[in-house]
């Protein structure tokens, strides 16, 4: 009966998660490493570059309290439906204007707009599947680490695929070409919408999204302190991701196929990190998986910061991507257990938020520095990131919920 059960619900998660993310996951990652290509190989400017990353993050970071809003309150279908719709449509209408003659819009004004209006759309889409994601992770109980892993498979694999796809299409095919597979993805995701195994109390927020998610993130100290360090390590990773084309393209003078093999690569170790990571939960628990990785995360970001090949850079960012990948299990597995499920959208929106402040920052650090100060920056950005994670995890050592008996 009980393995009568299990594989009748496969198909649910299947059809009803799995494949909606991935389809997302694979517009998510050309959105986020593709437009930054495509400003760098439209304007050949290391400022407008910088710029279009900040304008892509900031629309981001304000969509997210309203998205876990509407999350709550719609549901999760009606959300993610109608955002990737609309950024199919947003992306059909930039190729129109790139692609023909005497539109009277500057290629540049057409790339820098195309910037925020994807990313708000992206991150509501995203807010919808992660909801969904979550519900599906407390159906699954004491096994719930498992299908994190599975969704991060999905994630990392969309990221191995997306800059690099994108890389090629640009080279081979210019703009037109990946703006065009980018709208095929996002019309892909819009017919498919998520339907978790464990359905979703649709709510009026009480208080609002973001007063109610910060009450949340108070009241749970293994989350809060989990989500601070992450904050401080993500600002040296967002300097590298909105680094790298510059780095890459102008500085190395690479193609940009080969910016995009670097976060590609990235992926594969990514991928196989968390796989260990999840079986490594299984045995160890989530305190001494998260604590190592956090070592290899912040000593792969020192090493980078040193580096000045683009082998180098290849190999440490895989690495540091490996280190992130196990951590994001963790931090994916704490939330779904411990934010309640009737205000799990508005409190995912405020961590996520959070999580992605560095991210228009390091774009307005891009924008504003020399190509030759970028990599003294990184170094000072690794240097927080040991820090932000030796207190972190120093903290979240006496926390129950980190503690191997939690890991099933």
């Amino acid at each position: 009966m009980k393995a009568r059960g299990r594989h009748a619900l496969r198909p649910s998660l299947l059809r009803g998660v799995y494949l909606p993310r991935a389809a997302d996951g694979a517009a998510f990652a050309m959105t986020t490493y593709g437009i930054p290509l495509l400003v760098v190989a439209t304007t050949r400017s290391v400022t407008l570059a910088g710029l279009a990353f900040a304008l892509e993050w900031l629309p981001r970071l304000a969509a997210f309290p309203l998205a876990g809003t509407l999350v709550d309150r719609y549901g999760v279908a009606r959300v993610f439906r109608a955002a990737c719709t609309a950024r199919a449509l947003v992306v059909l209408a930039a190729v129109l204007l790139l692609s023909v003659p005497d539109t009277r819009v500057p290629a540049v004004v057409t790339v820098l707009a195309l910037a925020p209006l994807s990313g708000v759309l992206t991150e509501c889409s995203y807010i919808a599947a992660e909801t969904a994601g979550a519900a599906a992770s407390r159906w699954a109980g004491p096994r719930a680490h498992r299908v994190q892993s599975v969704l991060l498979g999905i994630d990392q694999s969309a990221m191995l695929a997306g800059p690099l796809v994108s890389g090629l299409l640009l080279e081979h095919g210019g703009p037109a070409a990946m703006l065009t597979v980018l709208a095929a993805f996002s019309l892909t995701a819009a017919c498919l919408v998520p339907r978790p195994p464990a359905p979703l109390r649709q709510t009026e927020p009480s208080g609002g999204g973001m007063r109610t998610g910060w009450q949340t993130l108070r009241s749970l100290p293994a989350l809060a302190w989990l989500v601070a360090g992450l904050v401080v390590s993500n600002l040296a990773i967002a300097l590298l991701q909105a680094a790298m084309p510059v780095i890459v393209v102008t500085e190395l003078g690479r193609s940009s196929a080969d910016a995009g093999l670097v976060w590609s690569a990235a992926a594969v170790t990514s991928l196989l990190a968390i796989t260990l990571a999840r079986r490594a939960v299984d045995r160890w628990g989530l305190w001494p998986v998260g604590a190592t990785c956090a070592t290899v995360a912040a000593a792969a970001t020192f090493a980078v910061s040193r580096t000045s090949t683009y082998e180098g850079y290849l190999v440490l960012i895989a690495v540091l991507m490996a280190g992130e990948g196990g951590l994001t299990v963790v931090l994916r597995t704490l939330r779904s257990h411990l934010i309640p499920a009737h205000v799990f959208a508005s409190t995912l929106s405020l961590t996520i938020l959070l999580l992605l402040l560095p991210f228009p920052l390091a774009g307005l650090l891009v924008a504003a520095l020399p190509p030759g100060q970028i990599g003294h920056a990184i170094t000072v950005c690794a240097v927080l990131q040991a820090l932000g994670l030796a207190a972190a995890f120093t903290r979240l050592r006496t926390i129950p919920a980190l503690r191997p008996a939690t890991a099933i």
